[in-house]
């Protein structure tokens, strides 16, 4: 029987392989913060991402992301900024791959976008 923290990995280690963000990416939330708007520009393609965003979509795929328990949001000496970094449990599954994360298929796709409108 896996343990309730077990089954919030193993939902996070599925999700990571669905969202479009390659391993750089994760790499970098480690290091320190990222913003929606970081995600949406046109640098951000070829080196974080498999295809280009919108910020709305970069901002649905991080809340999901904080959901999960793999972000949450940076805080400075004011607060809360509109930046987030890896959270340990983040940290524990990027060590966990070796290369680049693969992408999920079509069958797990699917139910991750069901996951999003569901209660965990």
């Amino acid at each position: 029987m896996i343990d309730g923290d077990g089954r919030s990995r193993a939902r996070a280690w599925r999700a990571m392989g669905c969202l479009p963000f390659r391993r750089a990416l994760y790499e970098r939330l480690a290091e320190g913060g990222v913003s929606a708007e970081d995600l949406s520009a046109q640098e951000a393609v070829p080196h974080w991402l498999q295809r280009p965003l919108s910020r709305r979509q970069a901002e649905q795929h991080l809340a999901w992301l904080i959901r999960l328990g793999l972000i949450r949001w940076e805080v400075d000496g004011q607060g809360l900024t509109d930046r987030v970094r890896l959270t340990p449990m983040g940290r524990q599954l990027l060590r966990q791959w070796p290369g680049e994360i693969p992408s999920a298929g079509p069958l797990a796709r699917l139910r991750d976008a069901l996951r999003r409108h569901w209660p965990l």
